[in-house]
């Protein structure tokens, strides 16, 4: 890390990531103990470490990004071939200060995220997926429209248009988190993902469904909950979803991609330190063992000042930054492995082979959907949402 960052991560508890935390401390008996309770065994080991091309680690070093690269495996079957796909995720800082012209900002931006998808291209990646709004500023916090100006066409926009050549020039599938514009429908805004396929296509996108409004997160002021259910994406290399940030914290959204057949689950985030930072390495990984998938979690990283201060009703005075974006960005697994995370102050490439197949293997090993009782649920939940709804309560009669 450069001194700049190292000055960050000081004031960020002294570490760049928890588990270089510990093996820094850690003998290595007791790393190994505790590396087997934090990440889990995947084929009976720590996830693998993948041997990546020594022209994109001097990249990354040259570009001052953190990369790291793991495999999940999976049990070899009889009767179906290996189905290893090559996913990445990408977690980056704004370039510019808030104070830049709007154009400006945005367009360094994409510069940015352009070496870090030509790098991942450089490792033959599939599937990558970018942070929640990656074009912008996270601004909602301000409630300030001039940052209205960013949103745009999910599907005609300039966003959409750079990383459909992208796709096709690296036969890559990308999905695109971004602030939507509907300008057929009166200009309404949307948080939304697209998903562009490895020809160039937009194959079609996901509206946020869950809208948080938790302190500076209020974000009702620019979007409300989405409308386009749980989709499901087949693409040429695996049927992929889109949980956007504030949805982690709901399970039934989760639940929701899975039925409807997701292998792989991205979760394009903005979240802090003091907000959500002990929940972080436990939602996503609870819902790939839960749903019997896998799940890549992304966080933006830095600090965004903007340039009028602001406050949010919630007794605190007034700031003109969310706090820190703690990045930390990882996959997990279904078979409850997962990956380290990436690190909670630089930009940062993940990329991990994963094979398809262990979907199945675990939900044949486990039964939850077997086991899950969907119908006593639905009955529960029908009843739950009429006015007339009367929790079943066993009330002690002993009890005054």
């Amino acid at each position: 890390m450069s001194d700049s960052e190292e000055s960050v991560s000081g004031s960020l508890a002294g570490y760049p990531t928890l588990h270089r935390l510990l093996a820094a401390h850690l003998p290595p008996a007791a790393l190994k103990e505790a590396n087997r309770l934090l990440r889990g065994y995947n084929g009976g080991d720590l996830v693998e470490e993948l041997q990546l091309p020594e022209r994109l680690v001097s990249l990354a070093k040259n570009s001052n990004f953190d990369l790291q690269g793991y495999s999940f495996t999976a049990a070899r079957e009889e009767m179906r071939e290996p189905h290893v796909v090559r996913a990445a995720l990408v977690q980056n800082k704004i370039v510019l200060p808030t104070t830049y012209p709007f154009l400006e900002q945005k367009r360094a931006i994409m510069s940015r995220v352009e070496t870090l998808i030509d790098a991942a291209a450089s490792a033959s990646v599939n599937i990558l997926c970018l942070q929640e709004a990656w074009t912008m500023p996270f601004a909602f916090c301000t409630r300030e429209k001039t940052w209205c100006e960013f949103a745009e066409s999910a599907e005609e926009g300039e966003s959409t248009k750079f990383l459909q050549g992208l796709a096709k020039k690296h036969n890559m599938v990308i999905i695109s988190p971004i602030l939507e514009r509907d300008e057929n429908h009166g200009n309404i805004l949307w948080n939304t993902a697209v998903v562009i396929g490895n020809h160039g296509n937009v194959i079609g996108k996901h509206r946020k469904n869950h809208i948080p409004r938790v302190g500076d997160f209020n974000e009702s002021t620019y979007y409300m909950e989405g409308n386009t259910g749980n989709p499901v994406f087949e693409t040429v290399f695996g049927k992929v979803a889109v949980n956007i940030c504030y949805g982690r914290h709901h399970p039934l959204n989760w639940l929701a991609f899975g039925l409807n057949g997701a292998e792989i689950v991205f979760n394009p985030s903005a979240t802090v330190g003091d907000l959500s930072e002990p929940m972080w390495p436990i939602e996503a990984r609870n819902a790939a063992i839960a749903n019997g998938y896998f799940v890549g979690a992304i966080n933006r990283v830095g600090t965004e000042v903007f340039p009028r201060p602001f406050t949010s009703g919630d007794g605190k005075p007034e700031h003109a930054d969310f706090g820190h974006f703690y990045g930390s960005s990882y996959f997990s697994s279904p078979d409850a492995s997962c990956t380290p995370c990436l690190s909670r102050c630089q930009d940062g490439l993940m990329i991990v082979d994963m094979d398809l197949n262990l979907c199945r293997q675990v939900k044949d090993k486990w039964g939850f959907p077997m086991t899950a009782r969907y119908d006593k649920y639905a009955h529960l939940l029908k009843n739950y949402v009429r006015e007339d709804f009367k929790p079943q309560i066993i009330k002690d009669p002993l009890l005054p």
